[in-house]
């Protein structure tokens, strides 16, 4: 019975709580652009009677998650990606913090060798022509204006620690995405595709493992 009261009075306490709550106080804290993670893991194999993947090897992408919100994200012209870009000179491709790859692997991407780690990635915008960088650009965890050796998202950066440029696939998607996707695309033990996906575009870079 104790517990049944004390379950009561919890209920009622929260009920209070709300009601004397300001109107959007509950929209107040949410996140404008939450945390976002793709993941992907190969080169692992099934063992056991309950099969359990093991040995695997992880490719991961944290980025932040902006919403449409209605806006013309790429504009047109001599103005083209210079709103996502915010006065950078590269966009982030993500919102807050820099847009973040770690990978347990090596991966190859237009060429060149990534090393397996962490490197930052950035999208340089150009109308019809989108260019992935890999960067050896160490990410801020918080906004640090006096910090010159890592990056607020794209706020500082210079291509001299660029580890490769790739030119990005462009598709229009037959419908809108809301909020900024990053995600893994036919993926193999041999590799696959690092896919981009915001309002009805889709920016596509294919990879290899050596």
């Amino acid at each position: 019975m104790a517990d049944r009261s004390w379950s009561r009075l919890a209920l009622v306490v929260l009920a209070i709580v709300i009601t004397v709550l300001p109107d959007g106080f509950m929209a107040q804290r949410r996140i404008t652009s939450p945390d976002g993670h793709a993941a992907t893991e190969i080169r692992g194999r099934y063992v056991g009677a309950n099969p359990i993947y093991t040995d695997g090897k992880f490719i991961e992408i944290s980025y932040g998650r902006p919403i449409r919100r209605g806006r013309d994200l790429f504009g047109s012209g001599g103005t083209y990606g210079q709103r996502l870009n915010a006065g950078a000179p590269v966009w982030r491709a993500g919102a807050d913090v820099s847009t973040y790859l770690m990978s347990e692997l090596p991966l190859v991407i237009n060429g060149k060798t990534v090393p397996a780690g962490g490197h930052t990635l950035f999208v340089n915008l150009e109308e019809g022509k989108w260019t992935l960088i890999v960067s050896d650009w160490e990410p801020q965890a918080r906004f640090n204006p006096a910090d010159k050796t890592r990056l607020w998202g794209s706020y500082g950066y210079t291509p001299d620690k660029d580890v490769v440029r790739a030119p990005m696939t462009l598709t229009t998607l037959p419908y809108s995405v809301d909020q900024l996707t990053w995600l893994f695309l036919d993926m193999s033990d041999n590799g696959g595709t690092l896919a981009l996906m915001w309002d009805r575009v889709m920016a596509s870079v294919t990879f290899t493992v050596p």
